[in-house]
């Protein structure tokens, strides 16, 4: 943390009940090791993907038991579970590609008059509100807390992440969203 001294001039008859220097504490600037980050997501979706695959082999099971074998041409309950069994296993796959896709990722860094593209770290202020977007190619939604301070990824598809594609740290903008507007302000980009 920063500290800056900022010498006031206080007239003499004032100068006993006031100090003649104040300091100002001044947050460092927004900073997060994008290769952690990206160890953090794959993580987290390991773990989802642990979840998935648990569900796909209960699905699985369901579906090929004896029990859910049609009494009559109404009952769809197998039917049901292996679509279940099928769809899970389908989503395992995806999460398996998209840890792969993480872990190769190449990350850079952005210089301030940089636009933002893929891997760029946003901090972004709405109406007031900071928030921290990973720009990633997949996986738009996932929240994760990475050093006690909650990203969320979003990809350039998105509609905010067509919004931001291009814009750099300063970048002021409005937008109508759900019949208000909301101003943007990209606070930093790393």
């Amino acid at each position: 943390m920063q500290i800056v001294a900022v010498n006031i001039a206080i007239p003499p008859e004032e100068q006993a009940c006031a100090w003649d220097a104040v300091q100002f504490r001044i947050p460092p600037p927004f900073s997060m090791n994008k290769t952690q980050l990206l160890k953090q997501i794959a993580a987290n979706l390991g773990e989802s993907l642990d979840v998935m695959e648990k569900a796909a082999r209960a699905s699985h099971a369901e579906a090929t038991h004896e029990s859910s074998k049609a009494d009559n041409k109404y009952d769809t309950r197998g039917l049901e579970a292996a679509y279940l069994a099928g769809g899970q296993a389908r989503q395992a796959k995806e999460i398996q590609e998209s840890i792969k896709l993480y872990q190769s990722l190449a990350v850079r860094d952005f210089a301030p008059d940089e636009p933002i593209d893929l891997t760029a770290l946003v901090e972004l202020d709405s109406d007031g509100t900071q928030s921290t977007y990973f720009i990633g190619p997949k996986n738009g939604g996932l929240e994760i807390v990475y050093r006690r301070k909650e990203v969320t990824i979003i990809t350039p598809q998105s509609p905010l992440g067509q919004n931001l594609m291009g814009r750099k740290a300063g970048d002021r903008w409005t937008t109508n969203l759900g019949g208000s507007v909301v101003k943007y302000h990209v606070v930093s980009v790393q």
